[in-house]
């Protein structure tokens, strides 16, 4: 059951609204990585869950996403404010202007409509949690550059604090993903290919100045790691 509270969960305040920000804002309110996928991956994700203690993470955390999705849509609201009154400002976004009335709307900064797409279920919780942590390191980017590209002092206060608000989500996923006590690589139930699952493809090579040196790191060296040198290599003439 939802309630809404006629109350902003982070109060906002725009001195100087600013069309073509309030343009950019709506990246995260309609775009790939914005609060209503968030939102609606988490809760999806809730409902599906059989396991009721992470089933309250995720509707939390859904829940949450809403308020986040206000907060936004209020901003682009104040933002695009400046469209009602002027040609030179709605000409940021024809398609806000007239047809959308000036306001927040379920598209990204480019006008691209929001779809399901965005969406990442699988139904397996461990698969999801990793996908809900990438998703929301995806947003705290978005933030951080909208955060940059911002010159009004309320807007870029509200901006931090949904910021930080994704690394809060992101710790609260990794530690319920580490709570299921998996092996980090179990994921599913087939087990991988013995000795295959060891190898690392060396399918990046190049000699002298047909391409960079090879690079060794913890990725494929070391440990069990065995370095398999591509067919397609070029063959070279020992001198």
């Amino acid at each position: 059951m939802y309630h809404h509270i006629k109350k902003l969960m982070y109060a906002v305040s725009v001195g100087t609204p600013d069309a073509r920000f309030g343009n950019m804002l709506l990246e995260q309110f309609g775009g790939a990585n914005g609060e209503l996928a968030a939102a609606m991956q988490y809760s999806i994700q809730g409902l599906n869950c059989a396991d009721l203690k992470l089933k309250d993470l995720l509707m939390d955390i859904g829940t949450e996403e809403l308020s986040h999705l206000e907060i936004v849509g209020t901003l682009a609201r104040m933002h695009l404010e400046p469209m009602k009154k002027k040609r030179d400002p709605a000409e940021v976004d024809p398609l806000i202007a007239i047809a959308g009335g000036c306001g927040a709307a379920l598209c990204n900064s480019v006008g691209e409509p929001w779809t399901a797409k965005y969406i990442a279920i699988t139904g397996e919780l461990d698969v999801d949690l990793r996908s809900n942590i990438a998703a929301e390191a995806r947003a705290k980017i978005v933030y951080e550059r909208l955060i940059g590209f911002c010159d009004d002092p309320g807007t870029k206060d509200a901006l931090q604090f949904l910021m930080t608000r994704e690394i809060t989500h992101m710790k609260a996923f990794a530690a319920a993903l580490e709570s299921l006590g998996n092996n980090p690589f179990s994921i599913g139930k087939i087990p991988p290919t013995a000795g295959l699952v060891d190898e690392y493809f060396n399918d990046s090579t190049g000699i002298g100045d047909e391409g960079e040196s090879d690079a060794i790191g913890p990725w494929n060296d070391g440990g069990s790691w065995k370095m398999v040198s591509s067919s397609a290599a070029p063959k070279v003439d020992n001198v």
